[in-house]
């Protein structure tokens, strides 16, 4: 199992400049706007051959205004204690506050102080590196690491300290890919409580308030039978609506998201139904290709609900995505937890028809015989002669047609061979590429 570090502090000290430093990327919002991070961020790291998993958390608040208060500081404890080594982030450029007293008084409540490294953050001269030595008095550590998270200086020996703490590492075998589930929907749809719901721990903090997500979120679930990646992801709306910078940057990576992901789970509201940002992000979706499962939640709200309600429901769905309605369609609630559990076996349905292989003999078998009773239609007495099919060897079902004149071939024809290729195979939820090319 890998090792974990997280990162702590109170607002704006730099936490989220250090974590994306130290997985290398751009994975956590970074903004002067306090409380820019809410939930639990995951990233992977590594340093002198050692893997961990670095946790960015929200900046730990008490007695503010802030709505997301009492949920943000139970994330720092639930990070704290999922912790090997907990990365206790400090600002010279300030002195020491009643916040970072908190949060040391926490670190002892919880037992953590063998486990605690301190980083005085902003340290860029050497007058900050006297100032810094104030933070000694908090009592946690005999050695401080003054870093700056914007430049890069002194995560070095941070990063050796870090490394040297964690339990001595069993080496495994290459890990096996772990496919990736993103969770995506308009905003107050139930993403975030969808999760916490399958997993069992609140590990996304959930209101009323559109826009509580803003990155993008991996939990692991391992249950049942089942390991794969959910990634919970910002609500995205039209661009109109979008008007905060940090939401502008929390959708390109709900964007992000789909494109790293196998299969993509989209919520509706069954309250408001299907609306054209639903489409919008149906359309995204295909476009990249990915496996899609529809779940219409809230269904336990629906009033006058009739035997027939969801498959009239489920009809005006597939009449709105059209040509593409070979999709599951589930009916959930995350609030009673009903069918929130078959939503994950049609998932993993799903991202099996995404990898399946065709024998190209049974290919021919099929397609062939399909040709033969229903040709392409002739265009300027030309006709098309489909002599040999095969499949693509790419992520997604992909299969390409050899004839003599690929150029005639309309899509009402490309159509007609997909749907035979559906009703023979099991492609359900996924995308189907169909290429004509010249023999």
């Amino acid at each position: 199992m890998s090792n974990i570090l997280a990162i702590v502090g109170r607002p704006n000290v730099g936490k989220s400049t250090l974590f994306n430093r130290l997985v290398e990327s751009r994975k956590a919002i970074v903004d002067e706007v306090s409380g820019v991070t809410r939930d639990r961020n995951y990233g992977k790291s590594v340093w002198n051959g050692v893997d961990f998993s670095v946790i960015d958390t929200g900046g730990y608040v008490k007695n503010s205004d802030d709505i997301f208060e009492e949920q943000i500081c139970k994330q720092v404890e639930i990070a704290i204690d999922e912790a090997d080594v907990i990365l206790f982030v400090v600002d010279v450029k300030d002195e020491i506050t009643n916040l970072d007293t908190e949060i040391a008084n926490l670190l002892r409540k919880k037992g953590k102080l063998d486990s605690v490294v301190i980083a005085v953050n902003k340290v860029d001269s050497e007058n900050r590196v006297m100032a810094a030595q104030q933070f000694y008095s908090l009592g946690l550590t005999s050695k401080l690491f003054f870093v700056s998270a914007v430049s890069g200086s002194g995560t070095g020996d941070l990063l050796d300290e870090i490394v040297a703490r964690f339990p001595k590492q069993i080496e495994n075998e290459e890990e096996e890919k772990i496919p990736r589930y993103a969770v995506v929907g308009r905003p107050n749809v139930g993403k975030s409580s969808l999760i916490n719901a399958l997993t069992g721990i609140d590990r996304n903090i959930v209101t009323d308030v559109a826009g509580t997500t803003r990155d993008s979120i991996d939990s692991l679930y391992n249950k049942f039978g089942h390991n794969f990646y959910l990634v919970d992801t910002a609500g995205l709306r039209k661009k109109r609506q979008v008007t905060e910078d940090i939401e502008f940057y929390s959708v390109l990576r709900s964007i992000r998201a789909i494109e790293e992901s196998d299969i993509c789970l989209l919520m509706l509201d069954a309250t408001r139904g299907v609306e054209s940002q639903d489409l919008n992000i149906f359309n995204l979706i295909i476009k990249n290709k990915k496996g899609v499962v529809i779940l219409v939640n809230k269904w336990d709200l629906e009033e006058e609900k009739s035997s027939n309600s969801a498959k009239e429901y489920e009809d005006s769905i597939r009449e709105r995505i059209a040509p593409f309605t070979d999709v599951p369609i589930l009916f959930i609630s995350v609030l009673t937890k009903q069918r929130i559990f078959k939503a994950l076996e049609a998932a993993r349905a799903v991202y099996e028809n995404r990898k399946r292989r065709i024998k190209t003999s049974e290919l021919n078998n099929v397609l062939l015989a399909a040709i033969a009773h229903y040709g392409p239609p002739a265009i300027k007495g030309k006709y098309v002669k489909i002599k040999y099919v095969t499949q693509l060897p790419t992520e997604t079902p992909s299969f390409a047609l050899f004839c003599n004149l690929p150029q005639y071939v309309k899509d009402p024809y490309r159509r007609y061979i997909e749907n035979k290729l559906r009703d023979t195979f099991e492609f359900t939820g996924v995308p189907i590429q169909i290429y004509f090319r010249k023999k």
